[in-house]
């Protein structure tokens, strides 16, 4: 079904017809900044999300997966702290998380099994429960439908952040048009598999949770899954989209549905949106670097390539010296684990082509120079396999991600 879509200006969480945010300070982080969101829908929610991999996984997570196995149509919200990742916590840990969602249903209604919780910040420290409570209280009588208050919910959820990551957009088609907005963060501990980070999506579409959970992970894995800063995964990943059907349309009930494509794209716009926001504000970054990898055999085998140079810490730290050293790009295509004819691969920084035929070809210091000391840097690689193609962003690799990492539990 043809569609049409159009980015919101300033938009928030709370674009979305039929939610509310808040976001306070609850004391949970030390300086009194804002540390725990609420997120409201007026009516029972279709639900999706994907979680982190990671083995360590923390209790919000653990009680947030059975949570969608027991309630996948009937979600009200989410609860996110800042501060604590309440992750490595044991049992009491489970009760925490547990108590959150039940403190979210006492103030708004309904069960604790009607919530979702997400926590963020440090491991191994126990959730403060009565500032949680506390917290939660003075969240729900501060939820509103404004715009601003979806930004105050995106700046609570910030841990290293520097600027809040929000996006919004509205779709229309020939049966009906819908919203969907996001907000997200992250800074650090950032290379996805499956998940990504802390992400709360709303939209008002009409889409029952099979649907809505494939296009999720569709989503996911072109954007949010194709982002990484530092090659850690964290412990807490979690993406959730909550769907209050409250939008005039006829419902997405399955993906061959009329409308799935047209949610699926706006969705996936969102994703990419925050997905870039979060590379853009990685810790200590000063560049944001484009990897496209093209000529591939598979998308598959051209994201490992991508995610194996976007990982380098020799490719990211040349970056930030702005050195165009192609030796330590190829090298890391080299060991990506993809077999391919070294002699076919091709590299261009910008327009500038830096290896052909396993070797340099025409390098010129100064126009690299002149690339590299730009904020977007764009890095093509063609493997010369096929015609598949992937798209990784990730940023350079600073003195000041290290001085953030070193204190950051000081």
């Amino acid at each position: 079904m043809a569609h049409r879509m159009r980015a919101i200006e300033d938009g928030s969480i709370t674009s979305t017809p039929g939610f509310r945010a808040a976001g306070i300070a609850a004391g949970i982080k030390p300086k009194g900044a804002p540390d725990l969101a609420f997120v409201h829908a007026a009516r029972p929610c279709a639900a999706a999300a994907v979680f982190t991999t990671n083995l360590f996984q923390a209790a919000p997570v653990v009680y947030d997966r059975g949570l969608l196995q027991r309630n996948p149509a009937g979600l009200r919200g989410v609860v996110i702290n800042s501060g604590c990742a309440n992750a490595c916590t044991g049992e009491q840990g489970m009760r925490d998380a547990e108590a959150t969602a039940a403190a979210a249903a006492q103030q708004t209604g309904g069960s604790a099994h009607d919530y979702m919780v997400m926590s963020t910040g440090v491991i191994g420290q126990l959730l403060p429960m009565d500032k949680v409570r506390s917290g939660v209280a003075a969240a729900a009588l501060a939820l509103e439908d404004t715009v601003e208050a979806g930004h105050r919910a995106a700046r609570a959820i910030m841990t290293t952040d520097t600027v809040p990551k929000e996006a919004a957009v509205y779709v229309e088609t020939d049966a009906g048009g819908f919203t969907i907005a996001g907000m997200a963060k992250g800074a650090g501990m950032i290379s996805p598999n499956m998940a990504t980070l802390l992400v709360v999506l709303t939209t008002d579409a009409r889409i029952a949770p099979g649907p809505a959970q494939q296009a999720l992970a569709a989503a996911v894995g072109v954007s949010l899954n194709m982002i990484t800063i530092d090659g850690d995964m964290s412990t807490n990943d979690t993406a959730l989209l909550l769907a209050n059907g409250m939008a005039e349309m006829p419902e997405i009930t399955t993906a061959d549905a009329p409308q799935y494509g047209a949610f699926l794209d706006g969705l996936t716009q969102v994703t990419v949106a925050l997905a870039k926001g979060l590379v853009r504000d990685g810790e200590g970054a000063t560049r944001f670097v484009e990897i496209r990898i093209t000529e591939a055999a598979s998308f598959s085998e051209a994201r490992q390539v991508g995610m194996a140079v976007a990982n380098s810490s020799l490719v990211k730290t040349a970056i930030y010296g702005q050195d165009a050293n192609w030796g330590r790009i190829v090298c890391a295509v080299g060991y990506a684990g993809v077999p391919l004819d070294p002699n076919a691969v091709r590299v261009w920084v910008g327009d500038l082509e830096l290896v052909r035929d396993a070797g340099p070809y025409q390098v010129d210091e100064e126009r690299a120079a002149e690339i590299l000391a730009q904020s977007d840097i764009p890095i093509r690689i063609a493997l010369g396999r096929g015609s598949a193609e992937a798209t990784v962003w990730t940023s350079d690799l600073s003195h000041a991600y290290v001085d953030i990492n070193a204190h950051y539990r000081t």
